[in-house]
This record gives structure tokens, C-alpha cells and sequence, in this order.
């Protein structure tokens, strides 16, 4: 026993009206859904923080992987890395990879009203 396949041509289905791309109501035919848009792969955000940060020349805190504390200012920022200007002492090309946090280094004044960078010691 030999089984015949029986393949329909464009023409075939077309004159059925399974599918026809000019009659878009008919409900064999598949609308196409909107894509998503993929979002960015950079926000720039931290870009962003930098610079707003070195032109306010914010003193700023950076704690080290290694739990070693600077103090200083931004001076630039690349991919990689950024300079830290510190008054009196070396400045610090410290590699981003490095950097286990960073905040503001706020006076002393203003310490005690805010949370960041307040501890309670007994």
C-alpha cells in the first residue's frame, strides 16, 4: 500500500480564501502582533552621576572592595576608571571594577540629618 501526499499549491489555497494579504477581516488570516521595543543596553545613568557630581565638585566617599575608605572629589571618569582629587594628599586613579560603593560626604552639620553615612556607636 502506497500512500499518496497531496501538497496544495499558493494558488489553491488562495482562491479558497484561507488567506489573502489584501483582506485582512477575514479570520484565517494572522494579524501581526506590535514588537516590544528592546530596551537600551546602556541608560547612561551613571555617566550621568559623575558628571553631575564633578561639576559640583561634591566631596565624595568611595569605599574599596577591600574595605579601604577615600575621601576626595571626582576630577574625570572614563570606562574603566575614575580620578579621585584629594586636598593634601595624592590623587587616586581608582579602577571602577575596585569600587564597592561611593556617596556623598556629607559636613558635619548635616550628619545628623540624614541616614547615609551615620552609625550609632556605643
Amino acid at each position: 500500500m502506497t500512500k499518496k501526499t497531496v501538497r496544495t499549491t499558493y494558488a489553491d489555497v488562495n482562491t479558497r480564501g484561507l488567506y489573502d494579504p489584501n483582506n485582512l477581516t477575514r479570520t484565517q488570516t494572522v494579524q501581526p502582533q506590535p514588537k516590544k521595543r528592546v530596551p537600551p543596553e546602556q541608560t547612561h545613568a551613571e555617566n550621568y552621576y559623575y558628571r553631575k557630581q564633578m561639576e559640583a565638585k561634591t566631596p565624595m566617599v568611595v569605599v574599596l572592595t577591600d574595605g579601604e575608605v577615600v575621601r576626595g572629589t571626582i576630577e574625570w571618569y572614563d570606562k574603566n576608571c575614575i580620578k579621585l582629587h584629594r586636598n593634601g594628599e595624592p590623587n587616586l586613579l581608582i579602577f571602577k571594577h575596585a569600587i564597592k560603593y561611593l556617596y556623598k560626604d556629607l559636613p558635619p552639620s548635616e550628619m545628623g540629618s540624614s541616614s547615609i553615612g551615620t552609625s550609632v556607636e556605643e
